[in-house]
């Protein structure tokens, strides 16, 4: 049995279609993120999932329970951290936990043992007495985690964990759901970030509330068509304008101070792009071919959908 699966998944608000059509399904012990950027139907897709929202159309189970019939019993068997996770400012670090012990049931006998387990495990030993208003963003996420985990769920969704966390954080964060995955809990975990897309062992890219591909990491790189030219010049976002206007068909991309230049004949490319730069005035610092991103390869996947929708209409 999957832990989770969705089959022709919709959710409509008005003319608007935040999740259209989506279909997948997730095993167990499996960490598997979903990845997009700002409204692309991510976190709706996840609401449905917990079940508090109802779809449109279509179905999805969790651990076999259906997220609309059965939205109670499935409760038992999953946590939930939304972006915006419900912690008490005015509460200490213990007290929130036992605050949601207490809403999921978790008696008293034996409770103190979890607790401090769960302190534990989220590095949160040193600051439990310390007022939640007062933790920092990413002492805050550890905390949401640790009120998510107290009944012991099976399935983890995680929506945006560690959207505005510096990075030390982020990595933090990480390392604690790796020892998740070891004691068998099984995690959907939503993202806009493309780096942590290669942590998750399959992962789904999603636009606009279609599903555009979903693999794991590696193979999700081979959907990449071309060789991609990393360019490096002094003043690289002249640079991405200049190979956009010149080469319109072709996938040009700013990541800091470097371009992406994806070309199906890199070497032509090359000769082409010295040139072009010496007559705007640019030096050229380097220019040569790398392995793609995944966030290369979901820009070419962008790309191509648009394309073809565009064909499409046409």
């Amino acid at each position: 049995m999957d832990a989770v699966r969705i089959e022709h998944l919709c959710k409509r608000f008005d003319t608007n279609t935040a999740v259209d059509n989506l279909t997948l399904s997730v095993a167990q012990g499996e960490l598997f993120g979903l990845v997009g950027s700002d409204g692309a139907g991510k976190t709706t897709t996840m609401r449905m999932l917990v079940g508090i929202m109802d779809p449109s159309a279509g179905s999805a189970s969790v651990m076999g329970r259906d997220t609309v019939r059965e939205a109670e019993e499935l409760k038992d068997d999953i946590g939930y951290m939304s972006q915006r996770f419900g912690l008490y400012q005015d509460l200490t670090v213990l007290e929130n936990i036992h605050f949601y012990a207490d809403i999921f049931g978790i008696p008293k006998q034996g409770r103190e043992d979890k607790v401090e387990r769960l302190l534990a495990f989220s590095n949160l030993t040193p600051f439990k007495r310390r007022q939640a208003g007062n933790l920092s963003g990413g002492m805050k996420q550890k905390l949401g985690l640790a009120c998510a985990l107290i009944h012991t769920p099976r399935v983890l969704f995680l929506d945006e964990p560690t959207n505005g966390v510096d990075p030390v954080s982020r990595r933090d964060f990480w390392r604690i759901l790796y020892q998740l995955l070891k004691e068998g809990v099984t995690i959907f975990v939503t993202t806009a970030y493309l780096d942590e897309a290669d942590r998750c062992n399959r992962v789904g890219l999603i636009h606009k509330g279609r599903l555009l591909a979903c693999d794991t990491p590696d193979r999700l790189r081979r959907l990449m068509r071309g060789t991609i030219l990393e360019i490096r010049s002094d003043n690289a976002r002249l640079t991405a304008r200049l190979l956009r206007d010149r080469f319109p068909d072709t996938s040009v991309g700013l990541f800091g101070d470097r371009v992406h230049l994806v070309s199906a004949d890199p070497d032509r490319m090359t000769d082409l792009v010295n040139p072009l730069l010496q007559t705007a005035g640019i030096a050229l610092q380097g220019i040569r071919p790398i392995e793609p991103s995944l966030e290369d390869v979901f820009v070419s996947v962008l790309q191509e959908e648009e394309s073809g929708a565009g064909h499409d209409q046409g």
